[in-house]
């Protein structure tokens, strides 16, 4: 049908270009964000670009959600200000029968969010914590950079180097603050340079001073050195079993229903059924007076898409807490969204008034009574 097409290219372009706009804010965003992490020492400098790319794929469920809401909206809100809608209006068709080619639009849309949120979302969330991790587990010498204080992974060592040669096997005014067993150490040096011996790396530092005092006592014990060793390498880290719930994939949060799978699984799913839902609440909120305008509308539009996507939120802490089970609050969420939506849609497709309905309720009261 020629009115369907038309429509479903507009849809094609509007989707296409607010998708394209709000990539681009959310990499934006992202990238100051992850900036900021890695300036705090929370990934390492050069995985900024893998951090952000996984960070925005994990967005765009949501991302292409709106894309598809607003594309609906505007879409539709147009052809009412054009007085398009009045000539199919006219044809005998109601707002009902506009579901049938945004549905047709939509629907490679939702396949393509209920992919993301299922497969690719714990996917991307466990690359970012496994980069996370391998930079919280480097090394020592790793992690000293000249000109900056590094504390070691374990917190007990703290690193000063004021310049390097290649390779950073060498370097000149080492400092070293070092609390471990009851004991505060501070050594410091004008040269240290690596050196392997078996399986081991030691870390040798020439003309420098050691002090050292037992924690909440005031001696100090002060010796020089011509040559001082101290092994270093990678600090153990306590190895744990414990994974992130938002890293696990789908198939397995199935296989074990607890509270905290179920609250992840809820969000998962609901990024699917809220996409459903927001095809029907943009048809429905499209509506539009020409000689009032849409601003209202779009106000309302954006509010009760906050609202919703904050729900989903919530919801995943309360059945993470038990507070609610997931059948109930999946179905009262989804499923009054989705009652509420489609009485919206009815009522615009059939002309409905609040007043018709009140007095119908009204007139029926009073045959009741009477």
């Amino acid at each position: 049908m020629l009115f369907h097409s038309s429509t479903r290219q507009e849809l094609a372009r509007s989707f296409g270009a607010t998708l394209v706009v709000l990539v681009t804010v959310v990499m934006t965003m992202t990238l100051i964000r992850t900036l900021g992490q890695a300036s705090r020492g929370s990934f390492n400098p050069s995985d900024v670009t893998l951090v952000m790319g996984y960070t925005v794929l994990a967005y765009m469920p949501t991302i292409l959600t709106m894309s598809l809401f607003i594309a609906i909206f505007g879409t539709l809100s147009r052809m009412y200000r054009d007085s398009e809608m009045v000539i199919w209006f006219g044809s005998g068709r109601g707002l009902a029968s506009l579901l049938r080619p945004l549905f047709r639009f939509a629907w490679p849309v939702l396949l393509v969010v209920m992919a993301l949120a299922l497969l690719v979302l714990p996917w991307s969330n466990k690359k970012i914590e496994v980069l996370k991790d391998q930079y919280e587990r480097r090394g020592d010498i790793e992690r000293v950079e000249p000109g900056q204080f590094q504390e070691s992974a374990g917190g007990k060592r703290v690193f000063f180097i004021e310049k390097n040669t290649t390779g950073k096997e060498s370097g000149s005014n080492v400092f070293i603050a070092t609390t471990e067993t009851g004991k505060e150490t501070v050594t410091s040096a004008r040269r240290g340079q690596i050196r392997r011996v078996d399986q081991d790396r030691f870390l040798m530092l020439s003309n420098g001073q050691r002090l050292e005092n037992e924690i909440g006592k005031t001696e100090f014990k002060i010796s020089e050195f011509e040559e001082y060793g101290t092994r270093v390498g990678e600090d153990t880290l306590v190895i744990t079993d414990y994974v992130p719930v938002n890293t696990r994939a789908t198939h397995e949060l199935l296989k074990d229903l607890s509270l905290l799978n179920l609250g992840e699984l809820s969000w998962r799913l609901g990024l699917f059924l809220a996409a459903i839902n927001f095809v029907i609440i943009g048809t429905a909120v499209s509506s539009v007076n020409p000689r009032v305008g849409r601003s209202a509308n779009l106000v309302f539009s954006l509010f009760a898409f906050i609202l919703y996507n904050n729900l989903l939120n919530l919801g995943q802490n309360w059945i993470a807490s038990g507070k609610f089970s997931f059948g109930a609050y999946m179905l009262g969420l989804h499923g009054s969204v989705l009652l509420l939506g489609i009485f919206w849609v009815a009522k615009g497709h059939n002309n409905w008034h609040w007043r018709q309905l009140w007095g119908a309720r009204a007139t029926a009261m009073t045959r009741t009574s009477s």
